[in-house]
């Protein structure tokens, strides 16, 4: 019994359908006829009842598919999984990430890539708000999950993802927080922290503006360098920040609001590592989360 024929015989089930079955398996429609009564004859009865208008399994047929298709993934999981050996993903993949860009979607992923490529294990490590690309640099994580833009010469963007509206962190009883949303011109009357420590400034810009589009400055409020020192500080009354909306619900307070701004920049994450630094499970990660988003 041939590789192909079982192939045919799974294709040919699902798409119940010659030339359809032969336009997926690059086959022609008289080659996967070929093929079927091929096992047929090996099995010894008729698998599909065909006629000028359908194609249906017969109850012998529904068996065989039931039986094989297991037995055929089984067959492919073991394959992939060597060929995953065979290219190095092994080993442990250390992503860093910033306090709120841990979404579902990240985590899901990290699953599906153990799943693919079990000798390999991802696992997550947060990086402080003020300093993005500090543990990347020193060698302490292979990639982070940032916010872009990231134009550092030293280091390559990857896919991006999680493209989302912007919102502004205010306390609750802020007045700006009995808004249903914002413009970004409105920032102009409403400090903002500053981010503090060795992150660039235009990424710092980009959580915290320091103008409007029209070019109206927007004040400044005091220097955070985490998330949890800015939330703090945004409770207590002494600034806003800007963060995605998706963001805001995870780090959902009663003494913070979150108020959609529009005229702003879309929200967008993205995978960096270290130029000239890639290996192959970050390579296999980086391929899978551009798949994925």
């Amino acid at each position: 019994m041939e590789l192909r024929e079982l192939e045919c015989l799974l294709v040919l089930g699902e798409e119940l359908h010659f030339g359809r079955t032969g336009d997926r398996l690059g086959l022609s429609q008289g080659r996967v006829s070929q093929l079927v009564r091929s096992l047929e004859r090996q099995v010894g009865g008729r698998l599909f009842d065909r006629t000028s208008r359908s194609v249906r399994p017969t109850p012998l047929g529904e068996r065989l598919l039931a039986e094989v298709r297991p037995a055929y993934r089984a067959l492919h999981d073991a394959v992939d999984n060597a060929r995953a050996a065979a290219r190095g993903v092994t080993g442990e993949l250390r992503v860093g990430f910033l306090a709120g860009t841990g979404r579902e979607g990240v985590v899901e992923a990290a699953g599906f890539f153990e799943a693919r490529h079990p000798d390999c294990t991802v696992t997550f490590v947060e990086v402080p708000l003020a300093d993005p690309f500090g543990a990347l640099r020193r060698g302490e994580v292979e990639a982070v999950v940032t916010l872009l833009p990231v134009t550092e010469p030293d280091l390559v963007v990857g896919p991006s993802f999680a493209k989302e509206q912007q919102a502004v962190a205010v306390a609750t009883r802020h007045p700006v927080a009995r808004r249903s949303r914002l413009h970004a011109e409105d920032l102009a009357n409403l400090p903002l922290l500053d981010i503090s420590g060795p992150a660039p400034a235009y990424w710092r810009e980009h959580l915290s503006p320091t103008a409007t589009p029209d070019g109206r400055p927007i004040p400044r409020g005091p220097a955070v360098g985490s998330f949890q020192e800015a939330l703090v500080t945004i409770a207590s009354g002494r600034g806003g920040l800007v963060f995605c909306v998706p963001t805001g619900r995870s780090f959902s307070r009663s003494d913070i609001t979150y108020v959609p701004v529009d005229g702003l920049p879309d929200s967008v994450l993205g995978l960096v590592w270290r130029r000239g630094d890639t290996t192959p499970r970050l390579r296999a990660f980086a391929d899978l989360m551009a798949t994925r988003f």
